[in-house]
């Protein structure tokens, strides 16, 4: 399938052929030397495409790359990562397959179909120059090593391009609502639960004292979750619980309810005389809003149209990315360019095969249009 405004043709042979080599090297996020090894998969397959290496960009034991296409500055950024959830043998319970059009394989739709597509499309653009390609490498765990890198190759480009994977039914990912991660951790003071347990501070009711509080944080009316999830407490049957702690996940649509909730966790104080509560972590990314993405989806859309393209819609998701980052640094911003498919980070997890195509020309219609836009005079 080609674009005729741009001369970008997609091969489904070729897409379908460099996913499996990508997604038959696993790379769960926790672990170095996974990542590491599929770095150099994603790196081979890269070259392959666009005929250049990248740049390997070590930062705290995670390798991240960098395609910087051309001698002039980058215009567009193409934002994607190759880290995904599934733990090492995956493959052998969910090898890679494609059966009646849908393909299979761990982190095929999350996010390393949207990899091959954004190779393939700058690949068969006209001219490159001014875009840059970053391929991450812990965004699963939420960036930890690559955010620093993500805002400053964002920073003064005209758009970010992400590469996640669509919502359903092929639309695009139009706003993300902010992340925060927090564990909380409660202390209070071991005993004998069978001859003195009134000597100690059961750190266990504390934490159930906690974890009441913090849920009450969440407001349903303006979309804001608050959920304490991972919970541990004491060490023994027979002795009173001298910590525990629990972990707690927070969305919101603004940045405005992320300081809400942040300011409210940091007030927490004890329940029970004794005890002691400390917080732990903090925001971690921005919301992706609205008008961050809007002119790029209508931009997106009018293309399609133009070019005979199935018509895009937009979604609205829970989920964040490292699209939140491009869109904190104020960069226009449109995520989800990736596969049309379903079932990220579970067991059905696929991608429709007949979708790969037109959503590579798709993407490379939107940077041949990006690239041609004229700068604004410093």
């Amino acid at each position: 399938m080609t674009s005729p405004s741009t001369g970008v043709v997609a091969d489904l042979d070729l897409l379908l052929a460099d996913l499996r080599e990508l997604v038959e090297v696993e790379s769960p996020s926790s672990d170095p030397t996974a990542v590491a090894a599929s770095a150099e998969a994603v790196a081979r397959v890269g070259e392959r495409l666009l005929g250049s290496e990248p740049e390997r960009i070590l930062v705290d034991g995670v390798v991240h790359l960098r395609w910087r296409l051309g001698p002039g500055p980058t215009r567009v950024l193409v934002l994607g990562h190759h880290d995904t959830v599934w733990p090492l043998g995956t493959l052998t319970v969910h090898p890679f397959g494609v059966v009646d059009g849908v393909v299979r394989g761990p982190g095929c739709f999350d996010m390393k179909a949207g990899l091959v597509m954004a190779f393939h499309a700058v690949a068969a653009l006209p001219g490159r120059d001014g875009v840059t390609i970053l391929v991450t490498g812990d965004e699963e765990i939420g960036s930890p090593t690559s955010r620093a890198l993500i805002e400053s190759e964002a920073t003064g480009t005209i758009a970010a391009l992400v590469l996640e994977a669509s919502a359903d039914d092929g639309a695009l990912k139009t706003a993300r609502k902010g992340t925060s991660l927090y564990e909380v951790e409660v202390v209070g003071r071991a005993a004998h639960a069978g001859l003195d347990p009134e000597k100690g501070v059961n750190a266990t009711l504390e934490l159930a004292h906690q974890v009441h509080a913090v849920a009450a944080l969440a407001d349903a009316t303006s979309g804001t979750t608050v959920t304490p999830t991972v919970t541990t407490a004491g060490t023994t049957a027979n002795t009173v619980p001298a910590t525990g702690r629990f972990a707690v996940d927070v969305r919101a649509w603004s940045q405005a309810e992320l300081e809400r909730v942040d300011a409210a966790l940091r007030a927490l104080s004890p329940a029970l005389p004794g005890a002691s509560v400390v917080v732990h972590g903090g925001i971690n990314r921005p919301p992706l809003e609205e008008s961050s993405s809007r002119h790029l989806f209508r931009r997106a859309s009018a293309l399609a149209e133009r070019w005979g393209l199935p018509p895009v819609s937009a979604a609205a998701v829970g989920g964040a990315s490292d699209g939140n980052f491009t869109a904190g640094v104020g960069v226009a911003t449109l995520d989800g360019l990736g596969a049309v498919g379903g079932g990220a980070h579970a067991a059905d997890e696929h991608v429709l095969v007949d979708r790969l195509v037109d959503r590579t020309v798709l993407l490379g219609a939107l940077l041949a249009d990006l690239l041609t836009e004229v700068p604004d005079d410093d």
